[in-house]
């Protein structure tokens, strides 16, 4: 794949950005996906005023569209990696939350719930015990979504110099850097563009494939 601008080998620099990514996009996965799961859950099961207060956030979150949101977390907290997960993190939750909420306004109800209360099962009981197997897969499906969002949300960016910084090698960076010698070199910038679509598509096929498994 050759060299850049600065004589760095492309592949190595690739190969580590491609753990960068995959390093963020897992936490964002499972730190989005904690608290957002807790929230929905919380939201679907108690309903009335908790439901509604916490459906308000989640709403007033989601007007903001997503790579604008973690751009405005971003110009607040400033760039480097700790910064962009905790952006990308907060991005997440609205997902994972409508998710879970709908899931458990789906089973509150259900028999085997109506069962666990007359035994006496406390509400954490019922809700993470009982019916939160249940979601399984329509949650690691969002989980998969989510990863390519964050892979994605992460090297959008970089690029505009916002997420990860230097001398940390980022996919969104490299293409960033390679603007420069885009005629001279344009293999710097094929490259990096090839990984993250190849990235983000096969995440977005694999939650695809869940989902469409899910409904069958």
């Amino acid at each position: 794949m050759g060299t850049d601008q600065f004589g760095r080998d492309v592949l190595s620099r690739i190969m580590k950005g491609i753990q960068v990514s995959f390093g963020i996009g897992v936490v964002v996965v499972v730190a989005g996906g904690l608290v957002g799961t807790l929230l929905g859950a919380c939201s679907g099961y108690f309903g009335g005023y908790v439901d509604e207060v916490i459906m308000k956030i989640v709403d007033a979150q989601m007007a903001f569209p997503g790579i604008l949101l973690a751009l405005m977390l971003m110009c607040i907290f400033g760039r480097g990696l700790s910064n962009t997960i905790l952006a990308l993190s907060i991005m997440s939750i609205p997902r994972f939350v409508r998710m879970a909420r709908s899931g458990f306004l789906k089973f509150r109800e259900a028999d085997f719930v109506k069962a666990e209360r007359v035994r006496g099962a406390s509400a954490p009981r019922i809700m993470f015990l009982h019916i939160l197997p249940n979601l399984f897969s329509e949650l690691t499906a969002t989980a998969s979504l989510t990863f390519a969002s964050a892979v994605m949300s992460e090297a959008g960016l970089s690029y505009l110099g916002l997420g990860v910084a230097p001398p940390k090698p980022s996919l969104g960076l490299m293409l960033s850097d390679a603007q420069q010698t885009l005629l001279m070199a344009p293999w710097n910038i094929a490259m990096p563009a090839i990984v993250i679509t190849l990235l983000v598509m096969s995440f977005n096929l694999i939650g695809d494939g869940i989902q469409e498994e899910t409904e069958n």
